[in-house]
């Protein structure tokens, strides 16, 4: 017997991979599938880490976390009331189809992509209308409008592709869509900040922008995401908040974390220097590489013996202790992704991929 809704029952989970604290061998592991960042967060954070030792949590947190609105609002020039944080950019995704699409509304978004957008959209009873990234995985404008949705989500940079859509085409869809429009820039740091669409959200009243502290902040454990749009937007969002969604001990750490600028910045250029000479070591081998601009390489690799061979180099990887994703999904069975880690860890990687081809 079952006391859920039908269409509960008919869900299906969105699928992960086992988090570093679910595998008991996690500290042999160089874990390169869930895109986190491979260096420890800011010296500042890590202090604010000490001092919170001593902070109590008998009480409750601010349930309208007055001081990370007013860090986020300093950092990127907006006022407060143009802010909504959440227990991750995944809360807020669940927020907007609650908010603003609901059932039966409908949502257009590239394939492939970040498939908690359609995990979301069937609890909300929404339909997620899937509009195909082009051969090379650039994305088609044209064809997102076409789908003549209520709504729009883009991530960007794409995930799992990596692809960038230039800020030029992004205010195009913006400026041209009758509905709402959400840029996911869960992993803008990698790309750079002139590609970012937060100066929009001043001259678009229907545009809502997602971060997130997981990717370059290497603050995944803390699940802090915020969302910039206009107030109207922000305010419907409140209406559908979970009451004290952000942790006092999260909110102090990613306030930390934006008060070291100058270290975010040096972890994402890292990332990107090394992701560009594993793209290049592995074009190397073969390996077809979709371009980047995140902290992730999605790849076909060459066939061995004419079978496909991806699931085979996952667990080929996985006996040496690396782990890396595989997605079993149209136009992606012949590819796995790989998260950039530190250099070090990547010349290790690149070593036990190249003992396998030769």
């Amino acid at each position: 017997m079952t006391y859920a809704l039908p269409h509960v029952s008919q869900l299906k989970p969105y699928s992960s991979v086992p988090s570093a604290q679910e595998r008991p061998e996690a500290a042999a592991t160089i874990k390169l599938d869930q895109n986190e960042s491979p260096y420890p967060p800011s010296p500042f954070v890590r202090e604010q880490m000490k001092a919170l030792l001593e902070q109590a949590v008998s009480r409750y947190p601010s349930a309208d976390y007055g001081k990370l609105k007013s860090a986020i609002a300093e950092h990127h020039a907006v006022s407060p009331a143009q802010i909504i944080c959440g227990n991750g950019s995944s809360e807020l995704i669940t927020m907007l189809f609650h908010t603003f699409i609901g059932l039966g509304g409908t949502i257009a978004m590239p394939y492939p992509s970040f498939n908690f957008y359609e995990t979301a959209a069937n609890a909300a009873q929404a339909k997620l209308i899937r509009v195909e990234t082009r051969a090379d995985f650039t994305i088609d404008v044209d064809a997102l409008l076409a789908a003549q949705a209520a709504a729009i989500a883009l991530v960007n940079p794409n995930a799992p592709t990596g692809r960038l859509l230039a800020l030029g085409e992004v205010e195009r869809l913006v400026r041209l869509s009758k509905g709402l429009v959400v840029i996911d820039e869960a992993y803008i740091d990698f790309a750079g900040l002139p590609h970012t669409a937060i100066p929009l959200v001043e001259k678009y009243p229907n545009l809502l922008v997602l971060r997130t502290f997981s990717k370059a902040h290497g603050l995944a454990g803390t699940r802090v995401g915020y969302g910039l749009g206009h107030p109207s937007i922000i305010d419907a969002l409140h209406l559908t908040k979970t009451i004290y969604n952000i942790s006092a001990t999260s909110e102090s750490l990613a306030i930390a974390a934006l008060a070291d600028q100058a270290y975010t910045k040096q972890i994402a250029a890292n990332i990107r220097t090394t992701r560009i000479q594993t793209e290049a070591a592995l074009r190397k081998l073969g390996f077809d590489v979709v371009p980047s601009d995140t902290n992730f390489l999605l790849c076909t690799p060459p066939d061995r013996d004419a079978t496909p061979d991806a699931p085979a180099l996952k667990r080929r990887l996985a006996e040496h202790g690396v782990a890396v994703r595989y997605f079993d999904a149209p136009r992606l069975q012949d590819k796995i992704r790989i998260s950039i880690g530190t250099e070090e860890e990547m010349k290790g990687v690149m070593a036990l991929i190249q003992q396998w081809y030769q």
